[in-house]
């Protein structure tokens, strides 16, 4: 049999945001990974503090100004999150079509912020809220890497067969 990374499996990093948590979606957004054969490997609940937040999001406002980081580290600090690290083929691709676009308005049906977020781009900038849109997930294999390190010990994820796996890999 091939080795696991032979095959394109990797690790990555999700966050149900503090809205996913407060309406209840939790299970529901799960299931659509655990449907794709994603396995999670860790899992956790936790409420932001700031410094954690700015560990989180270091480059945000750098990259996209100190208005669009102030909003979203402010909403990110509102609730609980749960986070996750899901493991499978092609896991940071795969996660990233399954939420959709970051503005829920563009994501496609069937997508997590498709289906269950309504916000759009306009209506955040008109209230000066950040795009609640659900799920936060690494946009890349580095980022993941960095996201998962930084939120996971190596005692935290967990190596283990599903059953799943006996007929995919």
């Amino acid at each position: 049999m091939a080795d696991s990374t032979d095959l394109g499996v990797e690790r990555t990093l999700v966050l149900l945001k503090p809205d996913a948590v407060a309406r209840g979606l939790a299970g529901r957004i799960v299931s659509r990974f655990e449907d794709a054969l994603l396995k999670i490997v860790g899992v956790k609940m936790k409420h932001l503090d700031a410094e954690f937040t700015r560990k989180h999001y270091f480059d945000l406002e750098e990259r996209l100004g100190a208005e669009v980081y102030n909003t979203t580290a402010t909403f990110m600090q509102t609730g609980p999150v749960i986070a996750l690290v899901l493991e499978g083929v092609d896991a940071v691709k795969k996660v990233r079509t399954i939420i959709g676009t970051t503005y829920p308005e563009q994501s496609a049906p069937g997508t997590v912020r498709g289906d269950f977020a309504h916000q759009t781009k306009a209506s955040s900038a008109a209230s000066g809220k950040a795009i609640v849109n659900l799920v936060h997930a690494s946009g890349n294999s580095d980022e993941a890497k960095y996201e998962v390190d930084l939120w996971f010990g190596a005692d935290e994820q967990f190596d283990y067969e599903t059953v799943a796996e006996k007929f995919a890999y």
